[in-house]
């Protein structure tokens, strides 16, 4: 079985991707999220997504056989409260996960009863619209500690080897005033360009950098509160080589990117 990669990926504002879109801010993103599974070496057996909207005591993995979806954005039209994905679960894999955690120290457990959030079931919907991919959503933990979630993709990598994709969908700017001000652009590019080197660096380095992101030109701007970026913490931990910028655009103004392992 050919080894997956890993993949930090932006999940985009809302359901954005399902609804009209006349100044095309989401179409760059849109056609990244579609190609995603043209970049890998062959269809996963699952996928393995660390979600920014998903906090709890320890980490957590739904283990349900067909988890339903958690409409968690407010205030868009009817229709996108009518979408559909119906990927399947894999308690298998959600208990795999946990083990292999468990085994490194953290709490984790699968939980029957949790459903996929917008943070799962929106980008995916875009990449693999057939929903026929097993899928199973990591939480972060509570602590929102950049160095235990990167320890944690670090107990999480064997999965690769085990034909798991594993994503962690978030966004590289996550500051809610700052989208559409053209004050943001630079702080944001700023970030990103910091960002871009830290996780094109080696495991060690980029470890380093990554625990003290906060300190980085831009980084408490662009992130007021951390949880969209630390989806990028685990999966950088499930790599020892350099990561590779595989998007990049200015999203209202901001700049947004995503990075593969290797």
């Amino acid at each position: 079985m050919t080894r997956q990669p890993s993949f930090f990926i932006p999940h985009g504002g809302g359901p954005c991707f399902f609804m009209p879109d006349p100044q095309g801010n989401w179409t760059s993103m849109a056609e990244f999220l579609r190609g995603l599974p043209a970049r890998l070496p062959e269809p996963p057996k699952a996928i393995l997504v660390v979600s920014g909207h998903w906090e709890t005591e320890g980490f957590a993995f739904t283990g349900a056989e067909h988890p339903e979806l958690l409409f968690d954005y407010y205030g868009f039209p009817q229709h996108t409260y009518d979408l559909r994905f119906d990927a399947p679960g894999s308690p298998a894999l959600a208990e795999r996960a946990s083990q292999l955690l468990r085994e490194a120290g953290f709490a984790a457990a699968p939980d029957p009863r949790r459903g996929y959030d917008h943070g799962v079931f929106i980008p995916l919907k875009v990449a693999w619209p057939e929903a026929e991919v097993p899928v199973v959503e990591m939480s972060l933990d509570r602590s929102l500690d950049p160095a235990r979630h990167l320890a944690a993709g670090q107990a999480l990598a064997p999965l690769r080897d085990e034909g798991v994709l594993i994503l962690g969908s978030g966004m590289s700017f996550h500051n809610m005033r700052g989208y559409g001000n053209p004050s943001s652009t630079d702080p944001s590019l700023a970030f990103d360009q910091w960002l871009t080197q830290a996780v094109e660096a080696g495991a060690e380095v980029r470890a380093e950098a990554l625990a003290h992101w906060a300190e980085a030109p831009g980084g408490r701007f662009s992130h007021p509160r951390e949880e969209h970026l630390l989806p990028l913490m685990v999966v950088a931990g499930t790599a020892q080589g350099a990561g590779k910028k595989v998007y990049s655009d200015l999203v209202l103004k901001t700049a947004i990117s995503a990075f593969r392992f290797d």
